[in-house]
Order: structure tokens, then sequence, then C-alpha cells
């Protein structure tokens, strides 16, 4: 069966049933239907669950799997007999309509009901987005009545959540501007960052939206809308309770782009989660190097968390791939290009353990992958000394993850760190970043990087964590240097100042806010076929 028919086909429980499996009660949920809900109260325990985060090597275009592993190690835990809740991200319409497709799992590690949340879902973007756009409007209305703020330069950009590269440059009449995509937009990050609609409030009126004729900054709270930003936002606040094929409960909220933004769910799914279950499995985008990176570095800071665990997910095909493998031979045999893709492998499990944290290779077996390029994985992985097992949660379900989920519960106690002190430079923790995690030999600074963060520091805003927005397909900013390039330099070219979210953004390369749909997009094949969704996955 494809991957929508098993969604369409699985034995779904009310979603009060899933809830009570956590110790929700009725009036806890706000529902969507029978099969999706919001957690409407919210109430904070004092006993917390352990956290465990599910990263990736550098991936291919195609994907390596992590949501898969995440959602398959959910449903081992409760099978095994563990109190269990999955927090994943929301996906985004983007990439669904786009060249990734849907983000839901795949086969019978799933998430359902697979079409809504890929799609509407319960409104959370949209919401995201009208309180992004808002913003925009005002302050152009501002400007237009007399602009007393003494608006020069605006800096906050429109948004949607589409793929549209002619809204890379537009023409508003008075000045030429840019939109980005939602998952990529400030009004994300910080929403999945608050923790309470107090925090939210906060965080909206501390976004920067320009600088007056004497180079001070605006923020929306001089716009005085914060109120109007909280009213459309408070019931997207709430996070949304969904199932797996195996009936897990999985919260499902928030969804910033890892390769632009911070890549994690929100705060506040992670916290819930954390209050009602003795194990919490989530995700962070794209490879170690970036939601990984940033998950320790940003989201683990800010929320005070302390992960158990994390599971490094690699690919025979991946590491193909960063052997050297060009896309349309990777599943040909190559035994030479997966030993020399180890060294990716290797790179991302360094990288991690800079943090003190206990990490376990897991491999994501995939139908074409043979029982040789298994034991040469598994070879490798022993003499290296990692913790290692396969997942075959695509095809088995939980029953294919136990032994992951078993190397997971035995670990020790983790003494988790971070990589860096706020109080360092800007420059310095970029630097910090880019040399210790991706490996580069020299990052140069352009003028306007390095006049916007002399801005940053004379205004004192300049003890944030850094976010770096680079490429997902190498360590470097080029896409093209696969595996581990070495002696290679990154330019910074811009950097922003996300005070609202609380986060200083670094753009490598060239690394764009607004991605552009490919040359054969998903949406070119998605249809209504007899009153039902066709090919989403």
């Amino acid at each position: 069966m494809t991957d929508i028919e098993i969604s369409r086909n699985s034995k779904k429980l009310h979603i009060y049933d899933i809830g009570k499996k956590i110790g929700l009660k009725k009036n806890d949920l706000e529902l969507y239907g029978n099969y999706k809900a919001k957690i409407k109260n919210i109430n904070p325990r004092k006993k917390q669950g352990k956290l465990i985060l599910v990263t990736a090597i550098s991936p291919t275009p195609m994907g390596e799997g992590k949501t898969t592993v995440s959602i398959g190690l959910g449903d081992a835990l409760q099978k095994i007999g563990e109190k269990v809740v999955i927090a994943l991200r929301e996906p985004s319409m983007g990439p669904v309509f786009g060249m990734k497709g849907g983000a839901t799992g795949g086969g019978y590690s799933q998430v359902v009901p697979m079409e809504d949340i890929n799609l509407h879902f319960t409104g959370d973007f949209h919401a995201i987005t009208s309180a992004n756009n808002l913003i925009s409007a005002a302050i152009d209305n501002h400007i237009y009545f007399g602009n007393s703020l003494d608006i020069q330069k605006v800096f906050f950009k429109r948004c949607l959540d589409v793929n549209d590269r002619a809204l890379r440059d537009v023409d508003l009449g008075t000045r030429r501007d840019s939109f980005t995509i939602t998952s990529a937009s400030e009004i994300m990050a910080l929403f999945c960052l608050a923790t309470s609609l107090d925090d939210l409030r906060k965080r909206l009126g501390n976004i920067i939206v320009g600088v007056n004729s004497k180079g001070e900054y605006i923020y929306v709270r001089d716009l005085n809308i914060e109120g109007s930003l909280v009213a459309l936002l408070k019931d997207a606040f709430q996070p949304n309770l969904v199932q797996t094929v195996e009936n897990t409960p999985t919260l499902i909220h928030g969804g910033p782009f890892a390769n632009i933004a911070h890549g994690c769910n929100s705060l506040m799914a992670t916290k819930t989660a954390l209050s009602y279950a003795n194990y919490v499995v989530t995700e962070a985008g794209f490879g170690a190097d970036l939601g990984a990176e940033k998950f320790l570095n940003i989201k683990c800071r800010i929320g005070n968390l302390k992960p158990h665990a994390v599971v490094l997910v690699a690919t025979i095909k991946g590491m193909k791939y960063h052997g050297g493998v060009p896309k349309d031979k990777i599943f040909d045999k190559n035994d030479e290009a997966l030993k020399k893709g180890f060294e990716n492998l290797d790179k991302h499990y360094e990288n991690l353990k800079k943090f003190g944290v206990n990490v376990v290779v897991c491999l994501n077996k995939f139908n074409t992958d043979t029982d040789s390029e298994i034991e040469l994985v598994k070879k490798h992985c022993e003499e290296m000394g990692y913790i290692f097992t396969v997942s075959s949660a695509y095809s088995d379900g939980g029953s294919g993850a136990v032994d992951l989920a078993h190397k997971v519960i035995d670990l020790p106690k983790a003494k988790f760190k971070v990589l860096y002190k706020l109080e360092e430079p800007v420059e310095k923790k970029i630097k910090k970043i880019c040399k210790e995690i991706y490996g580069a030999g020299k990052v140069t600074f352009s003028p306007l990087a390095k006049e916007k963060i002399h801005i940053i520091e004379e205004n004192g805003l300049a003890n944030l964590p850094v976010c770096i927005a680079k490429t997902q397909y190498s360590f470097s900013d080029d896409k093209d240097k696969v595996g581990v390039p070495k002696d290679f330099e990154v330019t910074v070219r811009d950097v922003n100042l996300y005070n609202g979210a609380g986060f200083i953004t670094a753009l490598l390369g060239d690394i764009m806010t607004m991605p552009g749909l490919s040359r054969k997009p998903n949406c070119e094949l998605i249809d209504v076929v007899d009153g039902e969704i066709v090919n989403l996955s």
C-alpha cells in the first residue's frame, strides 16, 4: 500500500482516547473532528520525562527519514510499555507542493490523519502568516499616515506558506522588498520559542521592524498592535494532538525550517509532552550541523532542556551520496563510495559528542539496502565504538525500532553542555560554529554583515545565540561540496537580528528565505479523485 492508503486504513482511536493515554481529560481538548485536537488546558507538572532528539547525517535531496525513525521509536517505546509522546513540527505547504512532499513519516511509521496534517491542519500556519502580514500592513500604514516614528528603513518582511520565487523581489510602490516563506519568518521562530501567551506578547513586541534617521531601532511595540497579534495567535498557540498509525500520542506544533530558522517544533509542545510522558521523542530538521546544533544551542538554552539522548540517523544511500555517488546511481552497488561516506557520519557523531550527549547511530533501512552493505556500516560503527542499531520502522512499524528503543533507555545520564557562551562577541560565536561544527578553515564577513553586527553590539543586543542559515546538503556554504570538505572558506554575507525570537541569524552563501518550486513540483501530481486526495506523499 502507498503511504496515504496505509494512513486511511489505519485503525485510529478517537482523540479523547489518545489524550486519555497520557492523562488528558475531555475538557482539556478542543476537538477538530474525531482525530485531531488542540490541548487547551495545559497544566505543566514538576515531573519531567526524558527527552530524545532524532537528527541525521547531511541529507540527500531525497531525505533520510528522521521523521519516520522518530515515529518508529515512539511506537517502539509504547510497544515495550513506556509512556511516550512524540513531538514533531507541522509540515509547510512549500515542500508539500514542491520537491519534498509530505512530512508525516512514511509506510507503517506515520502520524495520522496524514492529509489534514500535510495541508491546512488546524490553521496554525495561516494564523502565523496573518499575524506576520498584519505587522507589515501596520508598518506601511504608519508611514502613509505621517510616519511619526520616523521609520527610514524597514527590516520586517511579508511572508507566504508557498514556494514562490517571484516574491524574492517585489515593488511595493514606495520601496522594493521581498517575501519570506512562513517557515522562515520571525513570527514562526518566536512562536516556537515562546513559553506562554505573556511571553509570546513580549516577544512580538520585541520584533525590530526598522530604524529611524538616527539609526535607532523601531519595534513592533511602537506600533501598538501586540494585542491584535496575540488575538490572531492565541488559538494557534495551543499544541495539536494527533496519533500514529499505532495510536501513539503525538504533538505536532510549529514548523520553522532548519536551513533558515531553528528547525525545531514549539517549545510549548515539547514542554507539554515532557509533563505528561516518561519519554519524549522529537526531531530537528536536516543534518545535525543544522537542526541539532540549533536545537542544542538555541532551544535547549532558552527552554532549559537537557536531552537524554540523540539518535543520529544514517542511510546507505546518504553515505554513498557523500562518498561521491551522483543521485541517478545512488542505488547501484558501490562499497568504496559507501566507505568514503562514513566520513560524513563520523563528523556528525564527533560534533554531537562536543555537547556531552549520549549518541546512538541508527541506520534507517530501505528495501534497496543489501545485507553486505548493512554489515559494512555495522562493522564501521563497532570499530569506532558507536552504539549502533538498524530501524525497519518504515516497513515494520514500532516492531522495527524496538532494539533502538532499548538502546535509548539503557543509556547513562548525559552531561549536556552548550558550545558557546552568550557573552562571547557575535563574530566569535559564528566562527565557533563554522569552524568546530562545519570544519571551515576560514570565516569571512562581508562589509554589510560587519556593519550590522556593529549596530547590534552598539544597541546592547549581542548577548544572544546565533542561528546559521546555509545549505543543508553540505557542511560548507556550497551545496556541491558533499562528504566532509576540508580547508574551505565560508562567507557571512548578511546578518539579521531576530530580537523577538531571541537570536541573531547569519546568512551564509546563496541561501534564500523564499524557496522556488522545482521543475516538476509535487503540485502537478496531487489531485482529488472520487472525493479523495491522491499523490500527496
